[in-house]
């Protein structure tokens, strides 16, 4: 079984002249000499080495206290979750599975050996804690899977003990820097060996600062394909807000799609945006189980302990947990299935040759900026609309349309937003606000229509529903006070609109 451990480490460049002094550093009581470990790492990519582009590594490693299996997927500088898989002969299922939006099923095979003399000390507190290991390291590299060669060189990594604070590392980072000791040119030992032994295959050239209207675009739909990708191993983890992320990415660019229909080819777009509508349909699934689930917990905790009637706690975290296992289950195979894979590859194709339109040669400022305008009037209509109809389920739905509607303007103003600066991130805050208040009436809707359903198998079970009934009136008074606020802001919102 696979264990996750959050890595946060720096490294150094290194003359072989050792470890410098580091019982200076604040806080640090005595630095413990652990002595001499010998390190084997094999490291695993494709052919193609696209996790190397992706600065993920995978790697068998024997030798040292946690010998095994690790995969390491870069949350953000210096910090890396390294997630560690018992030894064996062949790439574990899992980790496998956590790089499959990245391989897209081409093989794992040998790329580089690492074999690492590793001199390590342990920096303590004055009770003894660890507050980090540091250590130098001697590197000798091997290339694998191309004509490449060796590398030999000398390195100092200082990791951050479990639990730290990473502002430790802050201050190692200055006692070294006064010795002269000067950071790493490379962000891994893996990224050095690849650039000493031949290089890294086939990078995708890094687009130039976007200039024209196609330009904007094209860098707004790179950063959101790159989420979606960067998500898939997040969701397979069950890690908080993955789904919503992916399913966001997915959202962000359909409505790039649809709105900018004057800068990219429809003809060519709308297929692959009903492959995302679909994606984001099952990625929706999961995610609004989850919303209405702690909606719904938290509403229970608000009341007081004598107005929870049966067990009513009880049977929302069965039917939460009963449908979360289930949809879970259905998502990690939607996520493995050919269907989704060949979608990524249409994306990377799509975005390294797209089916741009004339205008999509033109200034950003008139061609982005009448699209959001366009959204923006729909939106307008269709608040209008739904303020005329009285309350009820049609009123409910129209304010649901609206509230889809106002988000395809909020992402296509977080696009244009570079090109046009203020004015259209003003407008993506105002639609964020209105989306955030119709959000909050059909999470309403639906937790009034679940709470019914709950309420009638309890019924049927004997038990008392009168708990079921005093959250389904709070819900109902929830969404008659976001309509009563709607007015009000609409008002604020189209006043400010100047875009």
């Amino acid at each position: 079984m696979a264990e996750t451990k959050r890595e946060i480490e720096r490294k150094y460049a290194s003359d072989k002249g050792g470890l410098p002094d580091l019982t200076g550093v604040a806080g640090v009581a005595a630095v413990l000499d652990k002595g001499l470990v010998e390190l084997d790492a094999t490291y695993y990519d494709t052919a193609d080495e696209r996790l190397a582009r992706s600065s993920v590594t995978l790697r068998r490693r024997t030798g040292g206290s946690d010998a095994g299996w690790h995969l390491k997927l870069p949350i953000a500088p210096h910090v890396r979750d390294e997630i560690r898989a018992p030894l064996s002969d062949t790439v574990p299922d899992e980790l496998a599975a956590l790089v499959r939006s990245r391989t897209r099923g081409a093989p794992l095979v040998p790329v580089v050996r690492l074999r690492s003399s590793r001199d390590v000390r342990h920096l303590v507190d004055a009770a003894g804690t660890l507050l980090a290991e540091a250590s130098v390291d001697e590197v000798h590299a091997e290339r694998l899977n191309r004509a490449g060669g060796t590398a030999r060189w000398t390195e100092i990594e200082v990791e951050l003990a479990d639990g730290g604070d990473p502002a430790f590392l802050a201050k190692v980072d200055k006692q070294l820097r006064k010795a002269g000791v000067k950071p790493s040119a490379s962000p891994s030992k893996l990224a050095r060996a690849f650039r000493e032994t031949g290089g890294v295959g086939a990078r995708t050239p890094v687009p130039a600062k976007p200039v024209t209207a196609g330009d904007h675009l094209l860098a707004y739909l790179r950063t959101q394909r790159d989420a979606i990708v960067e998500c898939d191993p997040a969701v397979r983890r069950d890690l908080p807000d993955a789904v919503h992320r992916m399913r966001v990415a997915t959202r962000r660019m359909r409505s790039t799609f649809r709105t900018f229909g004057a800068v990219l080819d429809r003809a060519v777009t709308d297929p692959v945006a009903a492959e995302l509508k679909w994606l984001a349909g099952e990625l929706g699934a999961d995610r609004d189980q989850e919303v209405l689930a702690e909606r719904l917990t938290a509403a229970l905790g608000d009341l007081p302990p004598g107005l929870v009637h049966g067990p009513v706690r009880e049977r929302l975290t069965t039917w939460a947990g009963a449908r979360h296992s289930h949809t879970r289950g259905h998502l990690v195979a939607v996520l493995d299935s050919t269907r989704t894979l060949a979608l990524f590859d249409t994306l990377d194709a799509l975005l390294a040759d797209p089916p741009l339109r004339k205008k999509a040669a033109k200034k950003p400022e008139a061609v982005l900026g009448a699209a959001v305008r366009k959204d923006f009037a729909r939106v307008s209509r269709l608040v209008a609309a739904a303020l005329d109809l009285p309350p009820g389920r049609d009123r409910d739905g129209a304010l649901h349309e609206a509230r889809k509607k106002a988000k395809r303007t909020r992402y296509a103003a977080e696009a244009a937003a570079p090109a046009l600066g203020g004015p259209a991130r003003s407008l993506a805050a105002s639609m964020k606000s209105l989306t955030g208040l119709l959000g909050d009436h059909q999470d309403s809707v639906m937790a009034r229509d679940t709470l019914r359903e709950l309420s009638v198998v309890a019924h049927a079970a004997g038990e008392d529903a009168f708990t079921y009934g005093l959250l389904y009136g709070r819900e109902e008074a929830r969404a008659a006070a976001a309509e009563r606020e709607l007015p009000r802001l609409w008002k604020r919102i189209d006043a400010g609109a100047d875009l």
